[in-house]
């Protein structure tokens, strides 16, 4: 895999994907976002990685959809055919939403690392992720109102199951600027950091402790974590039995109890 507009480094069992495109304020045009999809696709099956830690280059994490995408958008106004355009919309928004829809489905814990500005479909990519952290001088703003536009790649989908509903509309309709303290208050984040050094060290020792467990278990903590927000504590509670009924004897339990019995730090396999 040959990224162009990322940075994508596999060392010790934990992919660290970084936004790289500094002079744009990692803003994402197409091929961008069809870029992280193909990522995001490719580390879910890679064996070798069992942790992803999400980050950007240069002064922001990401400023969002790239205002030429925006503006390409805009000459749609010129197919005659209402419906025509409206298809050609409605296609273009869902091909944008499967590339963060891939981070959610990407079967390896996501760790977003955010410095500085997270603007509109940066808000979008760090809903999907599994955990959030930031630095001090961090800002998560939900852009889209002050656009004329309604945030479509799943921020309002996904991130009343993260924080109150009502500070989601706060920041939905006011598009304020939430700032990295307030973000863990309010539970945005984890964990807010006074520098992005600071965080990231500390980001990089959890996806460590992380990539250390049985990878087997992780994937399916996934799993269940994800379908239990969407279900019923009953229909969770069954799928979770159906789920060890597959997964419970596994050579990484085996592993586990033999590492324990022995004293030491267990050995899973990719």
């Amino acid at each position: 895999m040959n990224p162009q507009y990322f940075k994508v480094k596999i060392e010790n069992k934990i992919a660290n994907v970084a936004f790289n495109r500094p002079e744009k304020s990692n803003a994402l045009h197409m091929d961008a976002w069809i870029e992280m999809k193909d990522i995001f696709n490719f580390l879910s099956g890679n064996e070798e990685t069992r942790a992803i830690i999400l980050s950007g280059e240069g002064n922001n994490f990401c400023a969002g959809i790239d205002l030429e995408l925006l503006m390409s958008v805009n000459e749609l106004r010129n197919i005659d055919c209402s419906g025509r355009r409206s298809e050609k919309i409605r296609s273009l928004v869902l091909t944008l939403q499967e590339t963060v829809t891939a981070i959610e489905n990407c079967s390896k814990p996501v760790l977003a690392a955010i410095h500085k500005g997270c603007i509109g479909g940066g808000v979008d990519i760090i809903s999907a992720c599994d955990m959030r952290y930031c630095s001090d001088d961090a800002y998560f703003t939900i852009k889209e109102i002050d656009l004329g536009m309604v945030a479509d790649l799943g921020t309002l989908q996904r991130l009343p199951k993260l924080i109150s509903p009502g500070m989601v509309a706060e920041m939905a309709y006011t598009g304020r600027k939430v700032t990295g303290q307030e973000a863990q208050n309010i539970g945005l984040v984890n964990q807010c950091y006074s520098s992005k050094e600071e965080m990231m060290e500390y980001v990089q020792q959890t996806a460590q402790n992380i990539a250390a467990k049985s990878p087997l278990s992780i994937r399916g903590t996934k799993e269940v974590l994800k379908y239990t927000r969407d279900h019923s504590v009953e229909d969770s509670l069954n799928y979770m039995a159906t789920w060890n009924a597959a997964m419970f004897l596994s050579d990484d339990l085996t592993e586990a109890f033999k590492a324990t019995m022995e004293k030491r730090q267990p050995n899973f396999k990719d």
